[in-house]
C-alpha cells in the first residue's frame, strides 16, 4: 500500500460573518460554524481512512491575528490528528502573515509549542516525515515575499516588475538547491502557496492584482515531484497531470464570486509507480444571486415575487439584484419581498435605479484653437444649466487659483437647488 495524503487548503476560518447570523444555541456566527463544519468533515475523513499525512497549503484565517475563539476552533480539529499520530504540515499563506509580509503569525504558535507531529512551513525547505507506510519528503514553499529571498539593498531603486523578475531568478536558484539535496529513493511532494500563471482565478486575484508574484507552472511541475499541492486560488483545478499540480481550492464559499464553485479537499495515493488523486466535495451552504430587470415590467412587484418563488432559496445565502425605473419605485412593496425571502439563511436586496435622462453633452472645443483656461471654463459653465447660478463665484475662484491666491467669494451664495448633471 502506498502513502495516502489529504490535501486541504484555504480554510479562512472566520470569513464571511456578514453573511451569517448568531446561533442562539451556541452563541457563534453561523458562517463561522459553516467553515468549522467543513473543516471537521475533512478531518473526519482523514481519521476514518486513516490517511498517513494531512497537508494544509495555507490561509488558515482571514488575517494573521484571528480572535482566540476562532483559533481554538481551528486547533480543535487539527489536534485530533496529533492524538491519532497523523503528521500534519501547516503551510504559511499570504493571509497567515503579518501585514509587513513576515512570519506566519497565526500558525507560529504550533512551532513555538513544538506540537508533536506538526510541521509549520514558514520557509523554502525540505522536511522528511516518517509515516505508517514509509518516508515522505515535503518541500514547503510558503507565500513568497521580498524579504524571504532578497535583501533591501538588492531591491533598492528597482521597479515592481524588476523586483518580481529578480525574485523568480532567486526562487529558481533556491528551489534547484533543494531539489539537488533530495533523496531519490523517497517520494517527494512540493507544497506551495502561490499564484501560478496557468490558474483560473477568482476573487483572490482581484484582491492582489498587480502587486504579487506570479510563478510559472514550469517551475512547479518538475519531474522530481510526485504531487504538487497548491494553495491560494479558491477554485479546485488541475494545472498539470505528470506530475499532478493541483489547487485543492477553499473549503467554503468566501463570497459571491465563488457561488458556482464546488468546494472540497483532495485525497492522494502515492504508489511506487504512480500517483492517484481525487477531489472530494464538501456539503457547503449555497450562495445564490437572483438578477431581475424590471424596467419593462407593468407589474414589477409580481415579477419579483414570481422569480423568488421559482428559485430554491431555503437555507441559502441570497442576494436579490433588480433594476427598475424611478416611476416604478412606488410599485415595490419591500415588506412583501422580505417576507418572500424569509426562508433564506441570509439575504441582501440591491435595487439599481436606471437613469433614463439623456446625458448632457458639452459643445466640442476646437483643439487647434488656443484658448485660455478662463475661456474654456466659461464655455463649460454656459453649457451646464445647473452651474449657471454659481457662474460668477466659479469664475472668481478660478481666477484666484490661477493667480496663486485664496479665492474670495463675492458673498456667501444662497443654497443651490439645481443639481449637477450626471457625468459632471
Amino acid at each position: 500500500m502506498g502513502i495516502r495524503i489529504l490535501h486541504v487548503s484555504d480554510i479562512h476560518l472566520g470569513s464571511g460573518q456578514n453573511h451569517g447570523r448568531i446561533n442562539p444555541t451556541t452563541g457563534l456566527n453561523t458562517r463561522v460554524e459553516d467553515f468549522s463544519r467543513a473543516l471537521q468533515t475533512s478531518m473526519d475523513r482523514a481519521l476514518a481512512l486513516p490517511v498517513d499525512v494531512v497537508l494544509f497549503t495555507g490561509d488558515a484565517f482571514p488575517d494573521a491575528t484571528p480572535a482566540p475563539w476562532i483559533q481554538e476552533l481551528f486547533a480543535q480539529q487539527f489536534l485530533r490528528l496529533v492524538t491519532a499520530q497523523i503528521p500534519l504540515v501547516l503551510l504559511v499563506g499570504n493571509h497567515d502573515q503579518h501585514t509587513q509580509g513576515e512570519g506566519g503569525a497565526s500558525l507560529s504558535i504550533y512551532r513555538a509549542l513544538n506540537v508533536p507531529g506538526v510541521i509549520v512551513g514558514e520557509s523554502l525547505t525540505t522536511h522528511t516525515l516518517e509515516t505508517r507506510h514509509g518516508s515522505l519528503q515535503i518541500v514547503t514553499l510558503p507565500w513568497i515575499t521580498r524579504s524571504m529571498l532578497l535583501t533591501k539593498p538588492e531591491t533598492q531603486g528597482l521597479s515592481m516588475s524588476e523586483i518580481n523578475e529578480l525574485l523568480l531568478t532567486r526562487l529558481r536558484e533556491v528551489l534547484a538547491g533543494e531539489i539537488l539535496s533530495l533523496d531519490e529513493n523517497i517520494p517527494t511532494i512540493l507544497a506551495a502557496h502561490v499564484m501560478a500563471d496557468k490558474a483560473l482565478f477568482g476573487a483572490e486575484r482581484l484582491l492582489s492584482a498587480g502587486k504579487n508574484l506570479t510563478v510559472p507552472l514550469s517551475l512547479l511541475a518538475q519531474p522530481c515531484f510526485r504531487y504538487v499541492a497548491l494553495g491560494h486560488v479558491h477554485r479546485y483545478q488541475v494545472l498539470h497531470h505528470n506530475p499532478p499540480v493541483v489547487y485543492a481550492g477553499s473549503i467554503e464559499r468566501v463570497d459571491f464570486s465563488e457561488e458556482e464553485e464546488e468546494k472540497g479537499y483532495v485525497l492522494i495515493d502515492i504508489e511506487p509507480r504512480e500517483t492517484q488523486f481525487e477531489f472530494c466535495p464538501l456539503p457547503t451552504r449555497c450562495m445564490r444571486t437572483i438578477r431581475v430587470d424590471l424596467t419593462q415590467s407593468n407589474d414589477p412587484q409580481m415579477e419579483l415575487l414570481t422569480r423568488i418563488q421559482k428559485t430554491q432559496i431555503a437555507d441559502s445565502i441570497l442576494r436579490l439584484i433588480y433594476r427598475l425605473k424611478a416611476e416604478q419605485v412606488p410599485k415595490i412593496n419591500e415588506a412583501q419581498i422580505r417576507a418572500a425571502l424569509a426562508t433564506a439563511h441570509n439575504y441582501t436586496m440591491q435595487p439599481e435605479l436606471v437613469n433614463e435622462q439623456p446625458r448632457q453633452r458639452v459643445t466640442q472645443v476646437d483643439l487647434n484653437q488656443v484658448l485660455d483656461p478662463m475661456t474654456v471654463l466659461e464655455q463649460y459653465i454656459d453649457e451646464m444649466a445647473g452651474l449657471q447660478p454659481l457662474k460668477a463665484d466659479l469664475l472668481l475662484a478660478a481666477q484666484a487659483l490661477l493667480a496663486g491666491m485664496e479665492p474670495e467669494l463675492s458673498e456667501p451664495p444662497a443654497p443651490a437647488t439645481a443639481q449637477l448633471p450626471l457625468g459632471f
